[in-house]
């Protein structure tokens, strides 16, 4: 089978994006919406960027996973993608539900006066006690795995078949995204489950209850694939299109702020919201693969380096934050040093636990989804 060529702009896209999930949880800590822990001050204007980066932060995720999926297919059947996937996934999942996210839940009881004791003591409850909220065992910020292996089951056969075969889809959307407007048609499936789905159905990470997040999700998996698949057309097309997806994305968000602060809800703010939503998804999605596409298509030794390491950085960073964020929650400091302690003290101690902890022991590396290296 040919091998389709290694884009080094989706490399970046991803450590990019998964950086700003570590500023973003960081945020988490200081806005008013409930989280694990949280500062003994709140800021509310620090909602808005939070909102802005919300819409678009895990919906390109899902996307990049999408096209990820199309380059591994090009080297595995069915059966070895599934398994690989069942390795890089399940793995670590299990291991960080046993081992990584505890702390978390620890410190969050700690902080709600649920729990008082040693963390031998809590650790010794996790497993009997029950799922989380109401018990102890949690998969919390790895929730992404479990969707991720599902939707490689779901949609693993059709993509086979798409990639093995001329179909009329594929072929469909070459031909519409001659016309660089016509990406846009990406969004419709979008706003139907964003306007009719999503006021039935809280996002929970539950998985088995999540249906408008996992459809959501999912959609986007799958238009990740399709457009990988369409080849060059795509590429030419978000070069055409960047400078106004970027003006097009700045308007539906300010758009959506004029809503938030100064209309009622009701059926047309609803409907007009959801359009607006999607669209601002959608929009700075396109815009970061074409900004990506034109600086950040080529390859560096820091780019191999980090894009080995955002695994292990995921699967760590939400635990540093929180075990650091106990600790300064109730001091009197303003939000520049303890946000700059958050940051800096994630980064750097996921690092240090990646390139002396992790790198240097094989044993670690299937729990923390490392490939071998070639």
């Amino acid at each position: 089978m040919k091998t389709t060529p290694r884009r080094h702009d989706l490399d970046w896209l991803r450590v990019i994006v998964f950086a700003l999930l570590i500023f973003y949880h960081v945020g988490m800590f200081f806005v008013p919406w409930g989280w694990h822990i949280k500062n003994n001050e709140i800021y509310d204007w620090l909602r808005w960027p939070m909102l802005f980066l919300n819409q678009w932060r895990l919906p390109i995720l899902f996307v990049i996973s999408g096209m990820g999926t199309y380059y591994a297919l090009s080297k595995r059947s069915l059966w070895q993608f599934i398994w690989e996937r069942n390795l890089r996934l399940g793995l670590p999942l299990l291991f960080g539900m046993l081992f990584i996210i505890p702390p978390q839940v620890y410190f969050e009881r700690l902080a709600n006066g649920d729990f008082i004791g040693s963390y031998w003591n809590f650790f010794t409850t996790v497993a009997h006690e029950g799922i989380y909220p109401e018990g102890n065992f949690s998969w919390h910020h790895l929730w992404f795995l479990p969707y991720l292996f599902v939707f490689s089951v779901l949609l693993g056969p059709i993509f086979i078949y798409l990639k093995r075969n001329r179909t009329k889809l594929v072929d469909w959307v070459k031909r519409q995204l001659e016309n660089p407007w016509k990406l846009y048609l990406f969004v419709l499936p979008l706003y139907l489950l964003e306007a009719f789905m999503e006021p039935f159905f809280d996002i929970t990470h539950a998985l088995i209850d999540d249906w408008f997040n996992f459809s959501f999700s999912l959609v986007l998996f799958f238009y990740g694939f399709l457009l990988i698949a369409s080849g060059d057309v795509f590429w030419s097309g978000l070069a055409q299109i960047k400078k106004r997806a970027i003006c097009i994305g700045i308007i539906a968000f300010v758009s959506q702020v004029v809503i938030w602060l100064f209309l009622e809800d009701g059926y047309i703010v609803h409907f007009t919201e959801a359009l607006l939503k999607v669209v601002n998804i959608w929009s700075w999605i396109l815009v970061l693969f074409a900004l990506a596409a034109q600086y950040l298509n080529r390859p560096s030794k820091q780019i191999k380096y980090a894009n080995r390491a955002v695994y292990p950085f995921y699967i760590l960073h939400q635990t540093i934050t929180i075990c650091i964020g106990y600790y300064l929650m109730d001091l009197t400091w303003g939000i520049i040093p303890k946000a700059t302690i958050l940051i800096v003290g994630t980064f750097g101690l996921s690092w240090l636990i990646y390139h002396f902890i992790i790198l240097p022991i094989p044993l670690f590396h299937p729990l923390f989804g490392l490939k071998k290296v070639r």
